[in-house]
């Protein structure tokens, strides 16, 4: 059923596009199109984030018939055409986005961006063949607290909000990992280093993404990340078609939907809901891994871990919440 609705989005959105005069006009129809009001942004941001809670059940199927960094890079690999098709369809009819691809900006801060990302993306598979889906989704989670943290190397101050969430953070990656049973693993230092992986790069974005085009963006990004993938691959993993073939499920799943529908359905789904709104729903997807680790892998926790999980899912909201003074400011 929601690939259905995905399918029919973006039919009605290449129709759009197409039935354009202009550049400006095409560029605008298709968030415009999908997304009339605040309503529709927020379902797919909810799409969206449904579709990444569950990516991280595909990753963990899919380190039972591929190494992490073959994983890797066919995902990633599948995402790029993926991508560029959608491109060709937004700028059919447009010289300046052709032009786009020529900027040097764009392939430096994609390179960048995909550099941190092969690390992030990386050592989130390596995590994923000693860790669940479950504790994987909450502890990368931790990135939308560590973003405003990074922040303080570019001279951006950090709030009291952000300190708290910090020690929440903490006390509840302890619970999650170290006061189990098993105690804390590789799987588990894997994506806590993951975790500030993702940060860089959401801070790269941040800092020299500007006005460049996100979907372009994450098209080289996905393409860098690949072909370094590929690399390590090549090293430190025997490479069977065959098993590429049987996990070819979870590849399209991890590769077209996660990195190119659900992508996309942020890019538009962002355009036209608030941000803290935005922000608090994309902030479910840690909650998505966990419900879709039980319904479909049958992974289970502890008390302390799920103790663990409900810490760190509130550290993660705290920070999301307005302040008083943009409350005031929007009061006004």
């Amino acid at each position: 059923m929601i690939f259905y609705i995905i399918a029919q989005v973006f039919k009605k959105a290449i129709i759009r596009c197409f039935s354009c005069k202009n550049y400006q006009n095409m560029l605008y129809s298709l968030p415009v199109m999908i997304m009339k009001n605040k309503a529709k942004g927020i379902i797919a941001l909810s799409f969206g984030t449904l579709i990444w809670g569950a990516a991280f059940v595909a990753q963990s199927v899919g380190m039972d018939y591929i190494g992490p960094f073959t994983f890797q890079a066919v995902r990633c690999g599948l995402a790029v055409p993926f991508l560029l098709i959608v491109i060709a369809i937004v700028d059919a009819k447009s010289d300046c986005g052709k032009q786009q691809w020529k900027s040097p900006q764009l392939w430096l801060t994609g390179t960048l961006c995909g550099t941190a990302l092969f690390v992030a993306a990386g050592l989130q598979q390596v995590g994923l063949v000693y860790t669940t889906a479950g504790k994987a989704g909450f502890i990368t989670a931790m990135y939308i607290v560590l973003v405003p943290v990074l922040g303080l190397f570019f001279r951006k101050r950090a709030g009291f909000t952000v300190w708290i969430s910090v020690v929440l953070a903490v006390v509840g990656l302890y619970l999650l990992s170290c006061a189990g049973v098993s105690g804390i693993n590789i799987g588990d230092i894997c994506l806590i280093i993951c975790a500030v992986a993702f940060a860089v790069q959401i801070t790269l974005i941040d800092r020299l993404a500007g006005s460049l085009d996100g979907m372009k963006l994450n098209c080289i990004q996905s393409l860098v990340c690949s072909l370094l993938s590929a690399v390590v691959m090549c090293f430190t993993e025997e490479v069977q078609m065959a098993n590429i073939l049987d996990c070819w499920l979870p590849l399209c799943y991890a590769g077209i939907l996660s990195m190119g529908v659900a992508y996309t359905l942020q890019v538009l789904g962002q355009k036209h809901a608030e941000p803290a709104t935005a922000s608090l729903i994309l902030s479910l997807e840690s909650v998505f891994a966990v419900l879709f680790g039980a319904l479909l892998l049958k992974e289970t926790m502890t008390m302390y871990e799920l103790i663990g999980c409900v810490i760190i899912f509130i550290a993660v909201l705290i920070p999301q919440l307005p302040s008083k003074e943009e409350r005031a400011k929007k009061e006004a």
